[in-house]
């Protein structure tokens, strides 16, 4: 494998911008200053600097070298759109594509299969302890979960083979709601490339807090200097710019491209030409959002139905969202004003035109409206080909406590488990200890959610559901475990006695006495006799049990099984 290439190798000199003639801007020259790229169907205002280093990434694949590359920056600054340039540009390459989807983050394995899936025919030319994990992954086949050095290796060998025909580029957008397991298997994949025609390029925002990509080569997307802002705002209005406003514009934008296309929206030629007042400088995400709320408002009522359906479904299924529009009585009419305003596209896949746009539609509407919606979509779901999809959905149309739905959540943490979703089966657990209505089961799914949420690298999230547990009904086993993981947490977090405990740090009181006993020359007896660890008593059979046995996920008793 070649020498890794040093991160600033990759740092653009410049910071232009791509802008896309397909979506409405105006073919205007660029103004003073500005830098442009042509290609078909896309006008390219700048990023000349980080087109480059693109450009010299597909002509090293194509010379049958590996390459692994880290877009970053913060939202809004247009690292999608230079990872469409880069896809067009990889001619004689094949191209494969994933994204993060920030619902899906719980999902196990749910991007990298996105990834793969057309390529899954190959799978049989992998040596078989590959193959079985990679099906098990995939949910292809039941069985332990997976290991994940299998995974890593098998993704390896997939995609050298795809390669040995055709370079292959992936694409990965959206990193930081990539499910973790799949960061894990790619950042293996992207460190152990050798002599492959193969480049993986992440796309991430800045700052990101991915350790599996610390190190790799890095490309930093910033705001657009002056000149560039200039022209890209320029494109986005029709009509004159008033200089104090243009000038405005750009400076509370930071040069960031989402910000400077979505701010003009809504407003008229007027206000534009006629230098009105900037309100105080709000973040561009914020500005972006507000453009996004200003089309969301303006589309008739009996669009926002079908609109909250696609929001709440990332899956981009077409037949999954009509099957759950004609419950609502959303027809196609709702769907033609929604794709004219621009928010959304109707094709292979449902598409929003910004994953901001489908917050911003998800978030306005009302509790009760998100209930109705998740409803339809659970019901439209085969529970036979995705009972996991349809058991969330299904419990985020609850209003209130509900027994049934979290028994479904505790059927798909059990699925989850097995093919190796931490992440997945604590949130599903999660879900179902708030949807309990009976105290002591709530409180024993709490306590074992919050296990596998430790289990998931989540500290914060496994000391909330541990103070959900203990504000419950719990046991004597129950509170030892209790406070084992407290402690485990304390200890692989580094806080000690310092953290910030739900429950205390000392041994469960089952007994009088449990501290260690000391003679007079020092030497320690155990605990005192009547104390509860020593001898064959009950505590001492509770804490041994708890010392001994795993962490584990299992399923609480039902509330009508017997009790001792």
């Amino acid at each position: 494998m070649d020498a890794p290439h040093h991160a600033t190798a990759y740092l653009p000199g410049s910071q232009p911008w791509l802008t896309d003639t397909r979506t409405g801007a105006h073919p205007i020259p660029p103004a003073a200053g500005a830098s442009s790229l042509a290609l078909p169907g896309r006008r390219l205002i700048g990023r000349r600097g980080e087109c480059e280093a693109l450009d010299r990434l597909v002509a090293d694949v194509g010379a049958g070298q590996s390459r692994v590359l880290v877009v970053r920056g913060e939202a809004g600054a247009g690292k999608t759109v230079l990872l469409d340039y880069l896809a067009e540009r990889a001619s004689g390459c094949r191209v494969a594509r994933a994204a993060g989807v920030e619902s899906e983050q719980d999902l196990a394995f749910a991007g990298l299969h996105l990834l793969c899936v057309p390529f899954l025919d190959r799978l049989s030319s992998l040596p078989g302890p590959q193959r079985d994990a990679l099906d098990a992954a995939f949910g292809l086949r039941g069985g332990d979960a997976p290991d994940r050095f299998l995974v890593g290796m098998a993704v390896l060998g997939l995609l050298s083979d795809v390669a040995g025909e055709r370079p292959l580029i992936c694409l990965v957008d959206d990193t930081q709601w990539l499910d973790r397991s799949s960061v894990q298997a790619l950042g293996f994949v992207a460190r152990h490339l050798v002599d492959a025609p193969v480049a993986v390029v992440f796309a991430t925002r800045q700052p990101g807090d991915e350790p599996e990509l610390t190190a790799l080569a890095e490309l930093v997307v910033r705001g657009l200097d002056d000149g560039d802002a200039r022209a890209l705002l320029s494109s986005a209005v029709p009509g004159p710019l008033d200089e104090r406003v243009r000038d405005g514009i750009v400076a509370e934008t930071r040069g960031i491209p989402r910000a400077l296309l979505e701010l003009p929206r809504g407003l008229t030629p007027e206000q534009m030409a006629g230098g009105f007042g900037l309100p105080g400088a709000v973040a561009p995400c914020r500005r972006a959002e507000k453009g996004f709320q200003r089309q969301l408002a303006a589309l008739p009522p009996a669009t926002r139905p079908l609109l909250l359906i696609a929001a709440a479904d990332l899956a981009a299924d077409p037949v999954l969202v009509w099957r759950a529009a004609d419950q609502l009585g959303a027809g196609a009419a709702s769907a033609a004003a929604a794709a004219a305003a621009g928010l959304i596209e109707f094709g292979g896949q449902v598409r929003f035109c910004h994953p901001l746009a489908r917050s911003v539609v998800y978030r306005a509407a009302t509790p009760q409206e998100r209930h109705r919606v998740h409803r339809a979509l659970a019901e439209a779901i085969d529970p036979d080909a995705d009972p996991d999809r349809r058991a969330w959905h299904r419990a985020q149309a609850a209003p209130g406590l509900d027994e049934d739905a979290a028994a479904g959540l505790d059927r798909s943490a059990d699925r989850a488990r097995a093919r190796g979703g931490l992440a997945a089966a604590a949130a599903f657990g999660e879900r179902a200890a708030e949807l309990t209505p009976d105290p002591a089961r709530r409180a024993q799914r709490a306590l074992a959610a919050a296990q596998v949420k430790h289990r998931a690298g989540a500290p914060d999230a496994a000391l909330r559901l541990l103070a959900m547990a203990r504000a419950g009904v719990l046991d004597e086993l129950g509170r030892a475990r209790a406070e084992r993981l407290h402690a485990q947490i304390a200890a692989a977090s580094g806080r000690g006695r310092d953290a910030a405990s739900p429950v205390s740090h000392r041994p469960p009181p089952v007994g009088r006495r449990s501290a260690p006993r000391r003679t007079r020359r020092g030497r320690s007896h155990g605990p005192a006799r009547g104390g509860a660890v020593r001898g064959g008593g009950r505590g001492s059979r509770i804490w041994r049990s708890v010392i001994s046995s795993p962490i584990s996920m299992a399923r609480p008793p039902s509330p009508d099984s017997a009790t001792t």
